[in-house]
């Protein structure tokens, strides 16, 4: 197998690389995205994790399967509604645990999973709040039929790769029929060689379900009853640890073998806000270790569904941070009296560059109910690149997801396995699904377009500052030069984006190697993602620096009304911050306007609501 697993010795699976120097840990918030399509400006994909029609559209709702002897809606301690679309699940702060650990109250109606149709959406429901998971009705007969092509095979001592032989350069070594069980533990203790601190439970329940779905959609071979165990995990809340870095993105092995470790009983895991040995946690929950049959380890390590479950959430994220960096430039625009012209349909479409007309019309939408919607209000003919291009800029961010949600459906969605069943002829293949050039491609160009935000942000809050050319006071200090009003903010904007713009360095073409002359390249997706998680936090709280500051713009400039977006955040950041007056530290105020503004549910849901119309 070309996925980075070594053969039975491990002698390479054990290869970890991707740490550099990226805090991973920092979790994603978890909201924020509204399910625009994937490809151009048209809304045309209801599970795409940016636009109106919300991702969770295209969520599954059939007949819960019983798992384990229960419904998943026997757990007690589900209560409240299910997140789907706008009903919320893009508001949550990013703040580990969230519902798992931090006394949320997670969801009533389970996410049911068919291997086909899981929305990101549902990934921020059972990462974040604790939904429960329930199985379609056809799920567990499909793997009926993948397995009893598996023990076929065994039965008549056929040549296949993991499952007879050995793995990666061990390939050609056949494998007594009596060892399979104990190859199978054994290639889950082989590979749990990942480092580092530990992923936060959110990530780890985004990667288990990406995981349950993948089995879900066919092809792996495994038993079914280890993928009710699975589901068992994520609904008794047992969370495997995980540590943060161990996969170069040919399939995530070193890390999920982690999972499969508790699985089996060993390893350690979170329950009930303690960190225990797998045997307990698994005691403690009612559920008893599972025994592993022929292919059943590989299955547990096999796939990307760290990289696709950590990058739904941080896609689900980033859609939530363009709204607000749109939302943020338009508060600027009415503190600047800006130039609307260039926001024109006309102007655009004389080059119709990617996604550029749909940030155009959300600007002008949340601008809507102003002076600015007429050019003529505008201060000055041509304003700074900064704001005269910003929907050219926020519109690259747009079709950056877009390639991103392309990339990323067919990782949710799919199958990973290497090799793969096909039960309707009895074969089963050698497969290359488990790379993923695309998906760690996309990532990269998403976090290259993050950065093109970050850095006009931060320059759009200095233009603010320059009396010269936004015609306020000097540092918008009502004092004017004789006080440092936020030019001292200026520095911390420039530092959040020096380490935005250090983080975006591309990681897809990173050189690398797995096993002994079989296993010669990788993708680093998973890197990528994690990543990404960090990004967002930081490009939040510079969003915030220029929210703050465009307030202050406002108040100096005085309009005579405000659009409906510039309105909404300005009096939600005034009802937390006072205007500033004589020099005080503003550090605090950022990360209040940032944890209580930017991350705020019902804010977020009112400014998606402001441009549903146009996006």
């Amino acid at each position: 197998m070309t996925s980075g697993l070594s053969g039975d010795s491990g002698a390479d699976g054990g290869t970890t690389t991707g740490g550099s120097g990226i805090d991973g840990r920092t979790p994603p918030g978890d909201s924020g995205v509204d399910g625009q399509t994937a490809h151009g400006d048209s809304v045309a994909d209801a599970r795409s994790p940016h636009g109106d029609s919300a991702a969770g559209a295209r969520t599954a709702h059939g007949s819960p399967a019983f798992v384990n002897g229960q419904t998943p809606s026997d757990d007690p301690a589900v209560d409240g509604p299910t997140p789907h679309g706008d009903s919320g699940v893009d508001g949550q702060t990013a703040s580990g645990d969230s519902a798992i650990a931090d006394g949320r109250t997670p969801s009533r109606d389970p996410v049911v999973v068919d291997g086909r149709t899981l929305s990101y959406d549902d990934v921020v429901a059972v990462a974040h709040h604790g939904a429960q998971v329930a199985l379609a009705p056809d799920v567990l007969p499909r793997l009926a039929r993948d397995r009893a092509v598996v023990d076929d095979v065994v039965d008549r001592q056929v040549p296949t790769y993991g499952l007879t032989t050995g793995l990666g350069s061990r390939s050609s070594y056949a494998l007594p029929r009596d060892e399979l069980a104990a190859f199978s533990v054994r290639t889950v203790r082989g590979r749990a060689n990942a480092v580092g601190d530990p992923l936060p439970v959110p990530v780890v329940r985004a990667a288990v379900l990406a995981r349950v779905n993948g089995i879900a959609s066919g092809g792996s071979g495994v038993r079914p009853e280890i993928l009710s165990r699975l589901v068992a995990l994520l609904n008794s809340r047992v969370h495997p640890v995980v540590p943060e870095v161990g996969s170069i993105g040919a399939s995530d092995l070193c890390q999920m073998a982690h999972v499969g470790l508790v699985v089996i009983g060993e390893g350690s895991a979170e329950f009930g806000g303690e960190v225990l040995d797998g045997a307990t946690a698994l005691r403690r929950a009612g559920l008893t270790p599972a025994e592993l049959g022929p292919k059943d380890g590989h299955v547990l390590c096999s796939a990307s569904p760290l990289a696709a479950g950590q990058g739904a959430l941080a896609l689900h994220e980033a859609g939530a941070v363009l709204m607000l960096a749109q939302s943020v430039t338009a508060l600027t625009f009415e503190g600047f009296r800006a130039n609307t012209s260039p926001l024109d349909t006309r102007v655009l479409d004389l080059r119709p560059a990617p996604g550029q007309s749909r940030a155009a019309r959300e600007l002008l939408a949340l601008l809507d109910g102003g002076e600015l919607g007429d050019p003529r209000h505008a201060r000055r003919v041509q304003d700074p690149v900064s704001l005269r291009c910003a929907a050219q800029v926020h519109g690259a961010l747009h079709a950056a997801l877009d390639f991103a949600t392309a990339a990323l459906e067919p990782e949710l969605n799919g199958c990973g396995d290497n090799p793969v069943v096909l039960a309707d002829t009895g074969e089963i293949l050698s497969s290359g699904n488990f790379h993923t050039p695309a998906l760690a491609l996309a990532f990269d160009t998403l976090a290259l377009a993050l950065t093109q935000t970050a850095a006009i942000s931060a320059e759009r809050m200095r233009r603010l500052l320059n009396p010269a050319v936004s015609g306020l006071s000097a540092n918008l200090s009502p004092y004017g030069p004789e006080r440092s009003g936020f030019a001292p903010l200026a520095k911390t904007a420039q530092a959040l984006v020096a380490e935005i713009r250090m983080l975006s360095a591309p990681v897809c073409t990173d050189p690398r190697h797995g096993a002994d002359a079989v296993e010669d390249d990788s993708t680093n997706a998973a890197l990528g993602a994690r990543r990404l998680t960090t990004m967002l936090v930081r490009l939040r709280q510079l969003l915030a620096v220029e929210a703050l500051v465009a307030a202050q713009a406002v108040d100096l400039a005085a309009p005579s009304a405000l659009g409906r977006g510039p309105a909404l955040l300005h009096r939600a950041i005034r009802e937390l911050v006072p205007p500033l007056d004589d020099d005080r530290p503003c550090g605090a105020d950022v990360e209040r306007v940032s944890g209580e503004v930017l991350e705020s549910a019902d804010i977020r849901s009112a400014l998606r609501a402001m441009v549903r119309g146009v996006s």
